[in-house]
């Protein structure tokens, strides 16, 4: 098990991490630690400081858990033009590829809807995140789904064998079940990041349509 680090050591990361993410204003956010579980407070300009900053406090080491209480500032003087929206969303679709023709979107106000079909897991997140970049749009909602996969008898080995060759995974822990195209993630390991990634190797798998990621976070 790896070593244990004070919530001090812990905020003084996290608040470095944060200062260190590209892009990122982080004067209005707020951080405290309890005992490693991270509480994000205050508010960013958009929705995609918002993910960045979670994003960036769940790669430091020792954090456990992320509560997010961050609010996305509401620009009160005027509101969004939605065909302005619609036309920056349209464009982002069309860079997506071939693979995102069959994506909508509808635009309400400050949310936008994606629906359709993608083939692979990281071309939905890809797209959400772009979306969300978008200035005017404060959440995406996402009802992308993935295209059917046949199962496969090998998936858990595959994936298993995926952890291991990865250089930030401490794959020891960590066990994978398959059952059809769903994948269960169980174990744990010593920071979200490595929970992060082991996620994203078995979303790779061109045999999965879910994965349930139970891994626990031990720092």
């Amino acid at each position: 098990m790896a070593d244990r680090y004070t919530d001090d050591e812990v905020k003084m990361w996290v608040e470095e991490e944060l200062d260190w993410t590209p892009g990122l204003d982080w004067a209005g956010i707020g951080v405290s630690v309890d005992d490693g579980a991270v509480r994000l407070t205050g508010s960013v300009a958009n929705l995609w400081e918002h993910a960045e900053a979670v994003r960036a406090a769940e790669r430091v080491r020792g954090v456990t858990t992320v509560v997010d209480d961050l609010a996305v500032k509401e620009d009160r003087d005027r509101e969004p033009d939605e065909d302005l929206v619609a036309r920056a969303v349209k464009h982002e679709i069309a860079a997506a590829g071939p693979g995102a023709a069959s994506v909508h979107a509808e635009v309400r106000g400050r949310t936008v809807l994606l629906t359709g079909e993608v083939e692979f897991n990281a071309q939905r997140e890809r797209l959400r995140g772009a979306v969300s970049r978008i200035p005017g749009v404060h959440s995406v909602e996402s009802r992308i789904a993935l295209q059917r996969k046949p199962s496969a008898d090998d998936t858990a080995e595959r994936i298993r064998r995926a952890l291991v060759r990865h250089a930030v995974i401490d794959a020891n822990h960590v066990d994978v079940a398959a059952e059809g195209t769903t994948v269960k993630l169980t174990g744990w390991v010593s920071s979200y990041l490595e929970r992060a990634q082991a996620e994203e190797a078995a979303w790779a798998s061109p045999h999965v349509e879910h994965v349930e990621n139970h891994i626990a976070v031990v720092p």
